[in-house]
């Protein structure tokens, strides 16, 4: 087990001006499962690959525990690697397959063959050891996958999209899974994925990025209850948070009608660094109630209602400033409205989120 560093870590691909990871500081702890996490093209599988030694760092250092693994070629860092497609050799069986890493280090066979039959128990897998990547389902390949990576017994294990070939319930099931077996062996864990439900259900820690720079990292909870910015907020929790930058008045912020208490200290923030008599306020869907015309909530026209079965996702849009502006709130289904209905949103006290309406960072 170890720890890993960035320190300033930067990626610039030749012919690009913009770093596809930007000055990236980040601690993972001796044993830490951390999700990087962020949408296509954030930089959070070329932080993986810089750890793994298959992208150059441009500039900064990344370090496992306190060796300088930099500039070191991949089968010097001991790590091990799962992809997004498995990278299965598909003439050989399971057992091969596992093996194989092994066979290269000219491990002696009963050491390998004890490896390997350790790795395919935690795994299920005893009874597929004899047969070949095309016989097995995308969920059995997955844990093939994985156990190359466990019977190399590495420092650290990098996990590129390994779910995202697998269908919806087989992702839940094998998330479970990785996540189990990872608290079972302890090893030092860094997994990517674009999946924020993913990301909120699986790791100790969760680092957000955008553009190729690291937006914020902290425990699920706390990402959730606590956005460091609009983006954070947004992005993270499903369905996203509603986000609206209104009008700022020394009470607080005006949706349409609708008055959204701000204590005097936000007030102060969204009007320093150059506010512009405006504030970013968001709320998340289960975070407000449906309520009648005459309590005085924010007219909502329903265009989507969602039954989940325990609850209900309401869609609609409201006139706030001349614009129609998009809205979700998530309710009790006894008490779903339908399409076309006109329903009135209330954000609960104290549940509100808000931002600068110009740097975007949370006050």
């Amino acid at each position: 087990m170890a720890t890993v560093t960035y320190s300033k870590a930067t990626r610039i691909y030749p012919g690009t001006e913009r770093p596809a990871v930007d000055h990236l500081d980040l601690e993972i702890g001796d044993g830490e499962f951390l999700v990087l996490v962020g949408p296509s093209g954030c930089g959070k599988s070329t932080s993986l690959r810089m750890l793994a030694g298959l992208e150059d760092v441009d500039d900064g250092s990344i370090h496992i525990d306190t060796r300088d693994v930099t500039h070191l070629p991949p089968k010097a860092r001991d790590i091990a690697m799962v992809f997004q497609n498995y990278a299965l050799y598909p003439h050989m069986t399971v057992y091969e397959n596992m093996a194989f890493a092994l066979k290269l280090r000219k491990t002696s066979k009963s050491e390998i063959d004890r490896r390997v039959k350790e790795a395919a128990a935690l795994l299920q897998l005893e009874d597929y050891l004899s047969r070949k990547p095309k016989a097995l389902s995308g969920g059995q390949r997955q844990r093939v996958a994985m156990g190359r990576a466990i019977v190399r017994e590495p420092q650290v294990f990098l996990m590129d999209e390994p779910l995202s070939n697998l269908d919806a319930k087989l992702r839940v099931q094998t998330r479970t899974q990785i996540a189990t077996l990872q608290a079972k062996l302890g090893v030092t864990t860094v997994y990517v994925t674009h999946d924020q439900v993913e990301a909120m259900t699986m790791g100790h820690r969760v680092a957000v990025m955008l553009d190729g720079v690291l937006q914020q990292v902290d425990t699920p909870r706390e990402l959730y209850d606590t956005p460091a910015n609009v983006f954070v907020a947004g992005f993270m929790g499903s369905p996203a948070m509603n986000i609206k930058t209104v009008p700022l008045t020394d009470n607080g912020a005006m949706f349409a009608d609708l008055a959204i208490p701000l204590t005097r200290e936000q007030v102060a923030a969204a009007k320093a660094e150059g506010g512009t008599g405006k504030v970013t306020v968001g709320f998340r869907p289960e975070d407000c109630d449906l309520v009648s015309e005459s309590e005085g909530g924010l007219a909502v026209v329903v265009e989507l209602v969602e039954d989940l079965g325990s609850d209900a996702n309401v869609y609609g849009h409201a006139a706030i400033d001349g614009s129609s502006e998009r809205f979700v709130v998530r309710t009790d289904r006894r008490h779903m409205p339908n399409m076309g209905d006109t329903v009135y949103v209330k954000p609960r006290t104290g549940r509100n989120h808000a931002f600068h309406a110009v740097t975007g960072n949370r006050i």
